[in-house]
Parts: structure tokens; C-alpha cells; sequence
């Protein structure tokens, strides 16, 4: 029986202070496996650290940002099962053989390592950090009828049929909360085990910058729901243009009843473009539905001829 090949994807940024020991650790638990350390314009000795270690391969990625760095190790590394972590040191090695498991024997395309319904909140010291992980979860579990404990969680396993069919537009921090989109959209196999979570040791920086990078995952929420649930999305707005138009009608409709007369002209004029507007978004919402509907059974089938190869 041919042994599955297993790669450990470790995207670093500045992490010297820890790469070394986040490497033996999965070395330690997954000895079959490839480690590969993608480094992000360090201008710490993470790369010369990494590259001294004995089956390590260390590649650069010189655009900036994690979406960049996943995007490259997506496009340029084939396994049959891909380990995701940091090179912070944050999550234990020690959860990769049963998230490997999950992929090779049980199928799943994307395991994610659950912090937040383990150590997360009691090791995370950072309160906005806190609040950003529930309002995410909470948008995305509303928006795209999920169930998913922790979104942004950087440690995942995933299949080569969810490697290779995974479309990474973002560029940053953002790109977790953009795979979980994608795999409930697509109906992919997902699961989640809970993970111990551990702040970062003392003198190590995080390169999360909550204002910033919040701003970016919640506008990465807002396009992904306007681009994968159209009709829900252009119907709201058709729904409040609708209010809006038969609320300012009806007031004038009332008024020409009693008088005769349309004493509110201007007012009639913004009844009559808001209900215009409702039904162009309302019909845009329509015509893209059945644009997406199409794409997502394309991608269904595409999904079902890979997992037969």
C-alpha cells in the first residue's frame, strides 16, 4: 500500500523565537510528514533557523500578508493531507495525527482546530480579539447556515480535492474566515476537534492587528455574502427600497384621495425611484442567483470527478 504523503505548511513571519520548536513538534508527532516553512519577508533568523533544521524545505514568499503565503504553498505543494499552524507556537503539534486521520480515513476536506471551545478565551488576553472571534462566528454561521465553533483558527487540515478547488482572493489574516466560507458553500466534508490554545510566550509579537485586519475579515464577510448569496443579499436592499418607496407613496396616495390633488410632488418622485430601485435589485439578486446556482454545481461536479481520481 502506497504511504500517503503528508505536508506540514508553517507560513512565518519574524517567528525565530519559536519556529525551531514548532518544527520538532511535528516532526515529533508526524515523522512521514514534510514540513514546509514558507517565509514572509522575515527580517528576523526565522528562514536561517528553519533551513538548518534536516527535512525542512524553506521557500519565500515575498508579497506580503498570509492569503499571499497560503495561496503560493496551495498552488506549489501536493499531498494527499495538508496540515495548517502558525510558527507562533500557539497550537500543539500534538492534535496533527488525529486531524491527518480525519482527512486520510474519514474523508473530510478541512479539519479545524477548535480553540475557542477549549483555552482560547482563558489564554487570550486580548479582549477585542475575544469580541472579533464571536461577531464573526455569529455572521457567519447567520449569513451562510453554518455551525462552524471557531472561524479564524489557523490550524486546519484539509484534503488535496479542497487544496487544489479552493479560489484564495484575500491577502491577509482574513484568508481563514474566506475558507470557511467557501467550504460551507460548496458542501465540502468539515469537522472540528477541540484544540488546546496558548498564548504567545513572552517576547513574541503577534502581526494580528485587531482594528486593521478586523475591518478586513468583516468586509471579506460582506463580499463573499454578496457574491455567493445574491438573492438574499439584493433582496434585502429591494425589500428597504420597497418600504421606503410604498411608505413615501402611501402618504401621497392618501393626501390626492382627500384633496385631489398631489400637493407633495417631489415626494412622489422619490416613492416612484425607490420602488424602481426595488425591483432592479430585486431582478439583479434574481439573474445572479441562478448565475451562482450554476457555478456551484459546476464546482459540485468538478469536486466529484477529483474525489474519483
Amino acid at each position: 500500500m502506497t504511504q500517503k504523503k503528508i505536508a506540514v505548511l508553517l507560513p512565518c513571519y519574524n517567528e525565530e523565537q519559536t519556529i525551531e520548536k514548532v518544527i520538532r513538534d511535528f516532526q515529533r508527532e508526524l515523522p512521514e510528514a514534510t514540513v514546509y516553512v514558507y517565509n514572509n519577508n522575515s527580517t528576523d533568523r526565522t528562514a536561517e533557523i528553519a533551513s538548518s533544521i534536516e527535512g525542512v524545505v524553506v521557500k519565500n514568499e515575498y508579497r506580503q500578508g498570509k492569503g499571499n503565503v497560503i495561496r503560493s504553498m496551495f498552488r506549489q505543494i501536493d499531498a494527499d493531507c495538508y496540515i495548517m499552524a502558525d510558527g507562533d507556537d500557539t497550537y500543539p503539534a500534538e492534535h496533527a495525527r488525529e486531524m491527518t486521520r480525519l482527512v486520510l480515513e474519514e474523508d473530510m476536506d478541512m479539519v479545524i482546530g477548535d480553540r475557542l471551545s477549549s483555552t482560547y478565551f482563558v489564554e487570550n488576553k486580548r479582549a477585542f480579539h475575544n469580541f472579533g472571534n464571536k461577531l464573526v462566528r455569529w455572521l457567519i454561521n447567520k449569513l451562510f447556515s453554518g455551525n462552524v465553533k471557531d472561524i479564524m483558527t489557523g490550524y486546519r487540515a484539509f484534503s488535496y480535492d479542497f487544496v487544489k478547488l479552493m479560489p484564495i482572493e484575500s491577502n491577509g489574516f482574513e484568508v481563514e474566515t474566506e475558507m470557511t466560507i467557501n467550504a460551507l458553500d460548496k458542501k465540502f466534508n468539515i469537522c472540528e476537534i477541540p484544540v488546546q490554545y496558548r498564548d504567545r510566550p513572552e517576547g513574541s509579537v503577534s502581526k494580528l492587528n485587531t482594528v486593521k485586519d478586523g475591518i478586513r475579515v468583516i468586509r471579506t464577510i460582506f463580499r463573499m455574502f454578496k457574491n455567493y448569496r445574491p438573492m438574499l443579499f439584493f433582496g434585502l436592499v429591494s425589500a428597504v427600497l420597497f418600504l421606503l418607496g410604498a411608505g413615501f407613496f402611501t402618504s401621497v396616495f392618501v393626501e390626492y384621495l382627500q384633496t385631489g390633488l398631489v400637493l407633495r410632488l417631489p415626494t412622489l418622485i422619490v416613492s416612484t425611484v425607490a420602488l424602481l430601485a426595488s425591483i432592479t435589485f430585486f431582478s439583479v439578486g434574481l439573474i445572479l442567483d441562478i448565475i451562482i446556482r450554476k457555478h456551484r454545481q459546476n464546482a459540485l461536479v468538478q469536486i466529484n470527478c477529483m474525489s474519483k481520481k
